[in-house]
């Protein structure tokens, strides 16, 4: 996802957040529906027509509880657009690190709005957690410049690079060559060309994102924990049929909201797909179908063992931010990380 958003343009071009959350409901809804007619075929005659089959599943889904997944389905929208914006301007296994903060968040949601009583024991642990997300964002010593682009030929601070062999200077002058564009001579939009081209991570807007992130996560996930156990107002609804339900309700704020009034002048513009290639796909699959199993986690466990259970995402996004993109453990993440790997044990 983090590599999605900082990859070389394709054709020119980035794609739209707005687009990659819509397909993300749209893969939801389509796995969702899938399994919830599987479901409700397993317990109909084998003779019954296909009619009966979708009648029974519109009755499922639009029933007159229906409408309580709006309020969720807002929020997890709102939520992976910030999460889009969060990678965009996080390091991968910073970003990873700091959303944890979202078991603070769902422990504090999950007393107030389901009474639920948290041990001493994982009192400490979100105590601990908060602080160690506190060290994360303390800065550590400042890299040199990178003089790999044009760019860093601009820092006055940046130490004096002299290349001491032929290799590195045709490495050198590749990097310098590869940051010029084709522009008029006056050098309008240069800086957009720069920024397309060599995107710059903005820290602040990452961690304000997250933190809001982690907000909205606590409070969609508690509420749809709510719902989903609630089995006094619809006790036939299954899991797959509140699935459906929330990526229905989903499409329309991702629709509306995101790829029309937001991006729907660039969008027409440059198309739907426009920057789309396999990593993107990818991502936005991979997000799909990360919704899914973590509804289903929701249903037979409850959002604080879901979130307890992420330690091996935290240790393979640090692995994976190391080997693709250079990322520099710092003595601030790995205290960080080993934090929050023995509080979860």
């Amino acid at each position: 996802m983090h590599y999605s958003r900082i990859m070389p343009p394709v054709g020119g071009h980035r794609y739209f957040t707005s687009t990659a959350v819509f397909l993300n409901e749209v893969i939801k809804l389509t796995i969702s529906l899938t399994m919830a007619l599987y479901d409700i075929s397993s317990n109909l005659p084998p003779s019954s027509p296909a009619t009966t089959l979708f009648s029974t599943l519109s009755t499922a889904v639009f029933t007159g509880d229906s409408w309580k997944l709006a309020i969720p389905a807002m929020l997890y929208t709102l939520q992976n657009s910030l999460q889009y914006l969060a990678v965009s301007n996080l390091e991968a296994a910073t970003f990873q690190v700091t959303y944890q903060l979202k078991i603070l968040t769902t422990a504090l949601f999950s007393v107030m709005m389901l009474g639920r009583s948290l041990s001493v024991r994982r009192w400490v642990s979100l105590i601990l957690l908060a602080v160690g997300v506190a060290i994360v964002q303390i800065p550590s010593q400042n890299n040199p410049a990178d003089v790999s682009h044009v760019k860093g030929l601009e820092d006055t601070q940046a130490k004096f690079f002299w290349p001491r062999s032929m290799a590195q200077m045709r490495s050198f002058g590749n990097a310098a060559v590869a940051g010029l564009h084709k522009r008029s001579a006056t050098y309008a939009g240069i800086d957009k060309d720069v920024a397309l081209h060599n995107p710059q991570l903005n820290a602040s807007i990452g961690l304000l994102a997250v933190v809001v992130a982690c907000l909205l996560s606590g409070l969609a996930g508690v509420y749809f924990e709510k719902v989903l156990k609630d089995r006094t107002a619809n006790p036939h609804a299954s899991l797959w049929v509140r699935n459906v339900q929330l990526s229905f309700y989903s499409l329309f704020p991702a629709l509306f909201v995101g790829v029309i009034f937001k991006d729907g002048e660039d969008i027409a513009k440059y198309g739907f797909f426009s920057g789309y290639n396999w990593v993107v796909w990818a991502a936005v699959v991979f997000q799909a179908f990360g919704g899914v199993v973590v509804a289903s986690v929701i249903n037979y466990a409850d959002n604080i063992a879901k979130n307890f259970a992420t330690s091996i995402s935290i240790l393979l996004s640090v692995l994976g931010s190391v080997v693709f993109f250079r990322f520099s453990i710092s003595i601030n993440v790995s205290i960080k990380t080993l934090w929050q790997l023995s509080e979860k044990r």
